[in-house]
């Protein structure tokens, strides 16, 4: 049975080219840690280190390619900035479309004595800008939100949102795990003073590599999460104060890194604008598929316009871990069922706490691929109880 992956929200599948021949280089030829030692191996390795920060900083309009610090994945970075910038008495904003990754910091922080507020979204996971006035206060420091919701794709609107932290001079910290790879993240145009990366997704690199890139200012003001060895300053038992060694702290993912590396000069030579169309149009197909369902309930937009390739949906009056079952055992096509590491985007929506199954295209489909999941999903719904077209 050919599998289908339609999983692509939580990590790509298949990685771009040379991914894996990267990674597979790396740990059977290099080897080596970098910045500990002088050796050419070693310098081959820092040589990739240093062109993968400048590939991420090309991709994000950021031109200081020692401001990109890597971490694990995107939820370590967002760990790493608001642990570091919020402090006991601050306030900070969010939106209630946002992963467990802001969330779950900012509950940890909360019984320090850090506040936050959520700006609603609609039922469809839109934010009016407008809304963000009504949350600040005089001890607002920071403003974190997901570019676009890993449940129902919808895309929040980032350049007003700038506008604004700029104008009260609010720390604007932008988790760009659902759209880095797939729309232009430009930090200039969106007034971000940070934006956290992970390189499993869109980016279609491996796992276990992510970080965030981060104007000196704010980096200044961050404290340290994880203290450690970085190969410089040696003479010292403080950690460096400069980037990236300040985040930096032991062994980097090497092997890791690598693959990132092939992985963005793939988007490099395609063109993430390509990637972006072959997913939407992938994406439409799916939406115009299950508006002809029936007992089929879209969460979030029914259109295009406004979202990524993201798309939930709730069977209704079937339970929805009983139909991914038979899409992945009888027909090969897999889907992520449940809440997503988000409930606040599903009470957002309306589907909490049944939640929703996720399909999520990558580029790597086909149009015959989302054929038969339609075609699949007719004859479950039928099979389970009677609807279907």
């Amino acid at each position: 049975m050919k599998r289908i992956y339609l999983d692509n929200g939580a990590t790509s599948y298949p990685k771009a080219p040379l991914v894996g021949d990267a990674v597979k280089y790396f740990i059977e030829n290099v080897a080596s840690n970098v910045n500990r030692s002088g050796y050419a191996l070693a310098q081959t390795a820092e040589e990739i280190v240093f062109e993968t920060r400048e590939k991420l900083g090309q991709l994000f309009n950021f031109h200081q390619s020692e401001n990109v610090i890597f971490t694990l994945n995107v939820t370590y970075a967002l760990n790493f900035l608001l642990k570091g910038l919020l402090k006991p008495g601050d306030h900070c904003i969010v939106s209630s479309m946002e992963h467990n990754a802001i969330m779950r910091p900012l509950m940890q922080l909360k019984e320090k004595g850090i506040e936050f507020s959520r700006v609603i979204c609609d039922e469809q996971g839109r934010l009016q800008p407008q809304d963000l006035y009504l949350h600040i206060k005089q001890n607002t420091k920071v403003v974190a939100m997901t570019h676009a919701s890993n449940v129902c794709g919808t895309i929040l609107p980032m350049e007003e949102i700038g506008k604004i932290c700029a104008e009260k001079g609010l720390i604007f910290i932008v988790d760009g795990a659902q759209t880095a790879g797939i729309i232009d993240v430009d930090c200039k145009k969106i007034k971000a003073d940070a934006i956290a990366f992970t390189g499993h997704k869109s980016l279609l690199g491996p796992q276990g590599i992510g970080g965030f890139l981060t104007t000196d200012s704010i980096a200044k003001t961050m404290g340290t999460l994880v203290s450690g060895g970085t190969g410089s300053l040696s003479e010292y038992e403080e950690q460096p104060p400069y980037l990236p060694d300040k985040f930096e702290a032991g062994t980097l993912n090497l092997p890791g890194i690598y693959g990132l590396h092939a992985a963005l000069g793939y988007l490099n030579k395609v063109g993430i604008n390509y990637v972006w169309e072959k997913e939407m149009y992938l994406a439409k197909m799916l939406l115009e598929g299950f508006g002809n369902i029936k007992g089929v309930h879209i969460a979030g937009l029914r259109e295009t316009k406004g979202r990524t390739a993201v798309v939930s949906v709730d069977f209704k009056g079937h339970d929805n871990a009983d139909v991914a079952y038979h899409l992945d055992k009888y027909y090969g096509i897999k889907t992520r069922c449940g809440l997503h590491c988000a409930p606040s985007a599903h009470k957002t929506l309306g589907t909490f706490p049944q939640g929703t199954v996720r399909f999520s295209p990558g580029h790597f489909n086909t149009e015959e691929d989302i054929k038969k999941t339609l075609s699949a999903l007719n004859r479950i719904l039928k099979d389970l109880g009677g609807t279907g077209q």
